[in-house]
């Protein structure tokens, strides 16, 4: 079998893993919303209902519509605040309702409903298909206008959608004609005249209702709630602006309530009044997003490291690093041609440099290595045997790092003891390791691959410290796919290294 039959598989089951960890990555951010930045911000607007009364002194009971569905807004907190009151809530096809009751209300009564929202893309199915409305009996001489307009519009229309532009456009033309002017008395503000178009529309059984919301914006008290128009097309719920036309719910309109019952109810209680303001701040994209995954019920939610408790984070936020740095390594050393003492010691020296700092953590590590390296020579005379060798560096290690922290805390130097967090084995069995290279290969072949060492170490380092790629790899970890395609190819690498590019240079200048 030939090498390229070989490989075929390994690049077969590469493709597959960079494929599923890319395609997983791209969902999360492109369909859920999850940014590729840390610093992301996302505005979200607090919307504050307070609600007022005054109780008879007997019992009291609150009815009050909450939002429930919200287009274009994903809603990340919601609280209902009240004293004494009892809540329950219901929900019933696309609105949902508060219900707050007491025993005993008497004089002023302070209830509040606070929800704040975000943008978002995430889609919302409105309710089942309604039933088409019966036609109304209409008096006369208005039902005689809207036939007459029906009949015009019906000859410019060709399905619901069109037909309730073009409904619209006439009822709203700035040249109405008598039949118009006659609808137009009937109403004296919008929601008066939302309902007005729904009454037409019942003439050619197009069902059509009403939906209030506000518009969010800036820091804002006294906030009214104004209706929109939706018909239904079949299929689907279409949103039109009543005196405009226009198509669709505003990117700045926040759905509260559908249809036509009442926003607030009381029963035991008078002077009712219900306010609105609404404040603008801004929080993390992640945590939003984070939300709005699990309001979706997604998979990607249930999985995510962010719901860990926040100990778990930090062990997670560090050992998913170490994959990077270790496919760096590989590239270090099979593409480039960088020699090292041991496969994965430099990475594992990186993660101590993380403690001590870049510049101290290569002082320290040299220091150590450079003493227990001359020890070692010490002890290759007293013919020790491997295994009592090795315990007997790992000891003088330890006691160097004592004796280092000994001396740095008396100098105040307190960053320093931090040397203690240096993997010990590893400095023994290097110190070991680069005795050997250097008794058979001789001093130039250990201080080379030593040098390379602390090299792969040092980017090693720079890598697995750099926030971007940190936050990249804890909130998308499906790239741990992507990281092991990689190093699947790299495995079945067998062109020039650089350092033999360089190496082999003269060779030409014979071709």
């Amino acid at each position: 079998m030939s090498a390229k039959k070989k490989s075929s598989p390994v690049r077969m089951w590469a493709m597959i893993l960079l494929i599923t960890g890319l395609g997983i990555a791209f969902y999360k951010s492109e369909f859920l919303g999850i940014p590729t930045t840390p610093e992301a911000q996302a505005e979200v607007w607090t919307i504050q209902a307070r609600i007022s009364f005054k109780g008879t002194g007997g019992p009291a009971k609150l009815s009050f519509s909450v939002p429930y569905k919200t287009p274009g807004f994903l809603k990340l907190d919601e609280d209902f605040i009240s004293s004494r009151f009892g809540l329950t809530t219901e929900t019933e096809r696309d609105n949902q309702v508060a219900n707050w009751a007491v025993r005993r209300a008497r004089g002023d009564q302070l209830l509040y409903y606070r929800l704040s929202v975000a943008r978002s893309e995430y889609p919302i199915e409105w309710s089942i298909k309604p039933r088409f409305p019966e036609v109304p009996q209409y008096e006369e001489p208005y039902g005689q206008a809207i036939r007459a307009i029906l009949d015009d519009v019906r000859q410019a229309s060709a399905d619901v959608e069109s037909y309730t532009r073009e409904l619209l456009a006439q009822l709203n033309t700035q040249q109405p004609n008598e039949n118009v002017e006659l609808i137009r008395k009937r109403a004296t503000n919008q929601e008066e005249w939302v309902r007005e178009i729904i009454n037409v529309l019942k003439g050619v059984k197009i069902p059509a209702r009403e939906i209030w919301g506000m518009t969010v914006q800036d820091a804002r008290n006294n906030v009214q709630l104004t209706p929109l128009l939706q018909v239904h097309n079949g299929k689907r719920w279409i949103t039109y602006h009543p005196t405009s036309g226009a198509q669709g719910i505003p990117d700045d309109y926040l759905v509260w309530s559908v249809g036509q019952n009442p926003l607030v109810q009381l029963e035991g209680g008078t002077d009712l009044k219900v306010e609105f303001s609404i404040v603008k701040s801004y929080q993390e994209l992640i945590e939003v997003a984070r939300k709005g995954t699990y309001q979706l019920d997604s998979m990607f939610a249930r999985i995510s490291l962010l719901a860990l408790p926040v100990e778990d984070q930090n062990v997670f936020r560090l050992l998913l690093m170490v994959p990077l740095g270790a496919v760096l390594m590989v590239f270090l050393r099979t593409v480039v041609g960088i020699s090292t003492f041991g496969t994965f010691m430099p990475i594992l020296i990186a993660i101590a440099f993380r403690e001590t700092q870049l510049v101290l953590g290569l002082v320290m590590f040299t220091v150590i290595v450079s003493i227990g390296l001359m020890i070692r020579f010490y002890l290759e005379r007293l013919m020790l045997l491997l295994v009592p060798r090795l315990a007997s560096i790992l000891i003088i290690v330890v006691l160097l790092m004592l004796v280092i922290s000994f001396i740095t805390n008396g100098m105040g130097a307190e960053r320093f003891l931090s040397i203690a967090l240096f993997p010990m084995v590893i400095l023994a069995m290097t110190i070991e390791r680069m005795s050997i290279v250097w008794e058979e290969n001789g001093a130039g072949t250990a201080m080379k691959e030593g040098f390379g060492s602390l090299v792969v170490a040092c980017m090693g380092y720079l890598v697995m410290t750099n926030e971007y790629l940190m936050y990249i790899m804890f909130v998308f970890p499906e790239m741990l796919l992507v990281l092991l395609g990689i190093s699947l190819m790299m495995g079945r690498y067998t062109g020039y290294r650089l350092t033999e590019l360089v190496r082999f240079k003269d060779m030409a200048k014979y071709k």
